[in-house]
């Protein structure tokens, strides 16, 4: 699995502009499905049919997107100025590496004579190394995307710490989870989807879902954890499993499912824990919701440091994340 996140880190995928990572991920996946294609929202969705006709409509749903920046602006000196594309936090981006999704790099720092507490979009800016406008405007235009630059880094035991886990790992467990899907008859009509534009509105999952109107759906996303120094208060840790999603600050997952995840992992010793995040919002939300509803919850990946350079999981937790998956769809 790591080095199915090595590619999918490498891809710079900001809300938008998902179309490298969309490829990489159809690269992996077409021979495992019965059908993959991009809707018009950009969202890659691959069909694995039962080829029963009262199957139900089993959707998941991992978002391919990433927080990044856009060029607004190129100042007459060469230096770049940026706005934010998603919840950006300037403190752990400031004086990064940055990589363009058309391959240049630079660096993100603030103004001079600018406190920690005063980072943002109006003081910050990206050097790229160019002498004047003329030499940058041959590199960078208005409207293109950069984020911070691929890291992934090995920790102790199973843990990892990245760029871009949020939501990459969780694409990762999707792609896995076919992958060793490949060779089984579904049940039921299986649509994996890997949406866009989740960290700006949730938009991809929105549109996807109306389009397929699944009985049953699962997102898988990260959650924070509550096992670091002076965190707030979450029963969330590393190394304990799978999270299974009760509520966030966008959704309460519907009982059924959260009941079904629960006892499923129980009867196949698969380590799991209960999740309740008093803030954030994921493609559940809106998979739940479309349409007349569906029986929606979500498969969480226990996550310290998110929204940064150093985001950190433990890969026990993903496999963990893989079996459950596996395990609900063979429940449902």
């Amino acid at each position: 699995m790591l080095n199915i996140l090595k590619t999918l880190i490498n891809a710079v995928s900001v809300s938008g502009a998902e179309e490298d990572i969309s490829e990489a991920i159809k690269s992996m996946i077409e021979g495992c499905c019965d059908e993959v294609y991009n809707d018009t929202l950009g969202n890659l969705i691959a069909v694995k049919k039962s080829g029963k006709p009262d199957a139900k409509k089993i959707m998941m749903a991992a978002h391919m997107d990433e927080i990044g920046f856009m060029v607004t602006f190129i100042e007459d000196n060469g230096f770049i100025r940026i706005a934010p594309v998603g919840g950006i936090n300037w403190i752990a981006a400031a004086y990064g590496e940055i990589l363009f999704k058309n391959g240049l790099r630079g660096v993100l720092v603030p103004e001079n004579k600018v406190g920690a507490n005063e980072y943002g979009t109006a003081k910050m800016y990206i050097d790229i190394g160019a002498k004047n406008k003329t030499e940058a405007a041959k590199k960078v235009k208005i409207g293109d995307t950069c984020t911070l630059a691929p890291k992934l880094i090995k920790l102790m035991g199973n843990r990892i710490a990245a760029t871009k886990l949020d939501d990459k790992i969780a694409c990762v467990i999707l792609i896995q989870a076919l992958l060793n899907l490949k060779n089984t008859k579904a049940e039921n009509d299986l649509y994996f989807v890997f949406t866009t534009q989740e960290e700006v509105g949730i938009r991809g999952a929105k549109t996807s879902t109306y389009a397929i109107m699944p009985d049953y759906a699962i997102a898988v996303d990260v959650t924070g954890t509550g096992d670091t120094p002076e965190a707030n208060p979450m029963i969330c840790k590393l190394g304990e499993g799978a999270a299974i999603k009760i509520m966030d600050g966008s959704v309460i997952c519907h009982r059924e499912m959260v009941n079904l995840m629960m006892k499923t992992a129980e009867a196949k010793k698969i380590p799991y824990q209960s999740e309740i995040l008093l803030y954030g919002g994921t493609d559940t939300a809106n998979m739940q919701s479309a349409g007349s509803g569906c029986i929606a919850g979500a498969i969480s990946i226990p996550s310290r440091y998110i929204h940064s350079g150093v985001e950190m999981c433990d890969m026990k937790d993903v496999q963990s994340c893989v079996d459950l998956l596996i395990a609900t769809l063979e429940a449902i």
